[in-house]
């Protein structure tokens, strides 16, 4: 990169990435400084246990980019990423060899629910026939009115409220357990808000748009974002840990990928005293104990429609789930805990060498914990599939602790940067008309901690951008995204 830099970006997470991505394609000269050694943040995907098998550091199904209107743009496909889609979006398995099973069909998926077939239905259809317009609006800045106003506030009377008040218009275990597995994404007890629309959120997008994978991994789709960038003139610097703004080349916008209590490290006191204040408050959840498995074959679920399951929700019924996250959140470690499951190796199998599989599971634990897990998430994996065990090659773990030594941004292990609460729903991280903009001139937020939220959707990085454009640039219009074309089409993996 010759010349003069117009904007730095700090990290490289998808965000960060889709904040560099907008500036280039605007024609801005960008350099992008990652801590680690190689970009993606929680988008990369590694060998972690065994040569051959390749695990998703962090970031695994992708709803959310599938609705983003910032990856629609990028157009994935077009530049070399392939998505594929399992057999079934994603399971609920109970004991007995029972399951809720999420399909693509808003009638298949009904029809399994018994006499909740009818309150499913009645409660999905108007969702998925809209689906375009709420997830339009779920992942914008929320500035001005959406563009359906009544089919927005349809979905958000019921988004706003607990997933416990959602799984009261059920009367079947399955329907029950398929509402607290999918609203404890939220990571927060289910008696909370808005829990519900976290569950109602994912499970609209299942039938909508799927929870399909990245072949060969998440790493692909940074690939993508890399490959884009550096095709308009940008520039990663790998291996660099910013530790205050003054270490920063001259630029006229700096974006900065990180999380509130990052941006009061780096900024200090240059803050101001109001601005700092709110950062200062900005409250983090829950985090996680990730455990990812070489397997020697497919997972041996009791109930079958779970084995060709991308995604599995592991827990029991909804009071044994609501336990799970109401002791987290009082900070004990459940002894059964709630388990979010992935098997990505079903649907794709450059995972895994020919008759392996990979298995990634993480549970929830109070923050900051330093406690292996390991033991009580494979207890609940072999509660549904017995024999499970005896498929373990080889695992890794990391605790909530690893979590944000190896993520900064992930403060306590939260991987949402930040808790998902009513508050922090609309005010993130605080509640300002721009809230990508700091208390500094030139000096933007750009991480998961501001508007629309958590994530591999880009649009955080993409507003944190436009914002940008138009107060340190003078530049209003969007960017062409389509500009940022390079000669290959083949995103490379990132390790």
């Amino acid at each position: 990169m010759s010349g003069p830099i117009d904007a730095v970006v700090v990290g490289s997470g998808p965000n960060g990435l889709a904040a560099a991505v907008t500036l280039a394609a605007a024609g801005l000269k960008v350099l992008v400084i990652e801590g680690s050694s190689s970009p993606g943040g929680g988008c990369r995907t590694g060998e972690l246990t065994i040569p051959g098998y390749r695990h998703d550091l962090c970031a695994t199904a992708h709803p959310l980019a599938m609705a983003s209107s910032f990856f629609n743009r990028f157009d994935l496909q077009g530049r070399g990423v392939r998505v594929v889609h399992p057999g079934t979006v994603f399971a609920h398995p109970l004991d007995g060899g029972r399951a809720a099973v999420v399909r693509r069909s808003v009638n298949d998926t009904a029809a399994g629910l018994g006499t909740d077939q009818g309150a499913y239905r009645d409660l999905l259809w108007p969702l998925v026939r809209r689906s375009s317009h709420i997830a339009e609006w779920v992942l914008s800045d929320r500035r001005h009115p959406p563009h359906r106003p009544i089919t927005v506030a349809g979905y958000a009377v019921r988004a706003l409220r607990p997933a416990s008040a959602l799984a009261s218009r059920f009367s079947t275990e399955e329907a029950r357990a398929l509402v607290a597995g999918v609203s404890a994404h939220a990571a927060r007890p289910l008696d909370t808000s808005p829990t519900a629309g976290v569950g109602l959120l994912l499970t609209m997008l299942a039938h909508a748009v799927g929870w399909p994978f990245i072949e060969g991994g998440s790493g692909q789709l940074t690939g993508a974002l890399v490959q884009a960038l550096e095709a308009g003139g940008g520039r990663i610097e790998s291996g660099w840990r910013v530790r205050s703004l003054d270490e920063l080349p001259a630029a006229r916008a700096v974006l900065l990928d990180v999380a509130p209590l990052r941006l009061l490290e780096i900024a200090g006191s240059r803050l101001s005293g109001r601005y700092r204040q709110t950062l200062q408050r900005f409250r983090y959840g829950a985090g996680v104990c990730k455990v990812d498995f070489a397997l020697s074959g497919p997972v041996p679920w009791s109930n079958s429609d779970c084995r060709e399951a991308g995604t599995l929700h592991l827990g029991g019924a909804f009071e044994e789930v609501a336990a799970s996250e109401a002791a987290v959140a009082a900070g004990r470690h459940p002894d059964s805990p709630y388990v979010l499951a992935v098997q990505a190796s079903g649907a794709d199998p450059t995972r895994a060498p020919q008759g392996g599989h990979t298995l990634w599971t993480y549970c929830h634990v109070p923050a900051g914990s330093q406690i292996d897990m390991s033991a009580r998430i494979e207890a609940q994996v072999e509660r549904f599939a017995p024999g499970f065990r005896d498929l373990i090659l080889a695992k890794a773990h990391r605790t909530a602790a690893d979590q944000e030594e190896h993520n900064p941004n992930c403060v306590g292990g939260d991987i949402a940067s930040g808790t998902q609460d009513l508050i922090q729903t609309f005010a993130r991280p605080s509640l300002r008309w721009d809230p990508h903009r700091t208390s500094l001139p030139g000096i933007y937020l750009c991480s998961s901690s501001t508007t629309p939220g958590p994530g591999v959707h880009g649009r955080c990085g993409e507003l944190a951008a436009l914002s940008a454009l138009r107060h340190s640039f003078g530049i209003s219009d969007p960017p062409d995204l389509g500009r940022l074309r390079s000669p290959s089409t083949t995103s490379p993996a990132a390790a």
